[in-house]
């Protein structure tokens, strides 16, 4: 893929199949977050991340093009990938959860497209153009009126808690920077999978002891295995063949309804109370990450 094709769209038709594909990976993950709500009404904070990763890894072994060696001089940077786009965030996710409502989560993950702009500049030591800056500049306004809407009382949030949550979408925003000359070596299903069995076994000091501070329930059960196997799996699957098809603008489309899904979901079966403002700063950021997916114009 040369640079002057860098985040085009394909020539590919964006039909029934996509849209479904799409629709997919927006109700997996903007469902996380119920699945994680669900599953620490019974198990410790540390069980979330090594379930996840263990149904995850398990679902992906499936896949023949998933079981893909890694050479010896990759392990370090599958290594660093591991720790920082799954250990970390992982756990962060369902500790914030504990005084987070699922449906506010949903919300701030919106904010993802955004810190990644961010993150490309960090590391690729590039300033985005002016109206990417622009986009990030209101996507953070939006974060701004999400936090200010759901912090304090019963608005469904601490502040702590979204601090976690800030935190692990910036180590989300760095996944893909870290993660591309990788996958394009050896493929989506094999750097995520093998990424998974190390970020496995970076959390097993705290996921082991965990689950003595737990109690088995067939609800806590089902929804980390939901949450491992589709939404750490699968829908990444999907997401990965989406960007094939459609290109990186359109292939992102379901991205941007995670946070409606979880919003919905959240009111339906947890009763969570959101504020209207928090509502207001979820549409501003979902502005602001459609225009930073928007690609900037190239030159001929």
């Amino acid at each position: 893929m040369t640079k002057s094709t860098l985040g085009r769209d394909t020539a590919h038709h964006f039909g029934p199949a996509e849209w479904g594909m799409s629709s997919a990976v927006a109700l997996t993950w903007g469902a996380s977050f119920l699945f994680i709500a669900i599953a620490i009404d019974h198990v410790a904070t540390g069980v979330v991340p090594i379930a996840r990763l263990g149904f995850g890894a398990a679902t992906l072994a499936c896949f023949p093009a998933a079981r893909k060696k890694i050479d010896r001089s990759d392990w370090r940077r599958i290594s660093i990938l591991a720790f920082v786009s799954m250990t970390i965030p992982f756990y962060l996710y369902p500790l914030a959860e504990q005084s987070v409502s699922s449906s506010i989560a949903g919300m701030i993950n919106g904010s993802i497209p955004i810190t990644t702009v961010v993150a490309a500049a960090v590391l690729t030591r590039n300033m985005p153009s002016a109206r990417r800056i622009v986009a990030v500049c209101i996507g953070f306004v939006g974060i701004a009126l999400i936090s200010f809407g759901s912090v304090g009382g019963d608005k469904g949030a601490s502040i702590h808690g979204v601090l976690f949550l800030l935190f692990a979408t910036c180590c989300y925003a760095f996944t893909s920077i870290l993660s591309r000359e990788l996958q394009v070596k050896y493929g989506t299903l094999s750097v995520l999978m093998w990424t998974e069995l190390i970020a496995l076994t970076f959390s097993l000091p705290l996921g082991l002891p965990a689950l003595a501070d737990s109690n088995f329930a067939w609800s806590a059960l089902f929804a980390l295995m939901v949450l491992g196997a589709f939404g750490t799996a699968l829908a990444y699957v999907l997401y990965g063949t989406l960007m094939v098809r459609a290109g990186a603008v359109r292939g992102v489309i379901g991205v941007f309804f995670t946070p409606i899904v979880a919003t919905i979901l959240g009111l339906l079966f947890r009763d969570e109370k959101v504020t209207l403002l928090a509502v207001v700063g979820m549409c501003v950021v979902l502005i602001g990450a459609w225009l930073t997916s928007r690609p900037d114009k190239q030159l001929s």
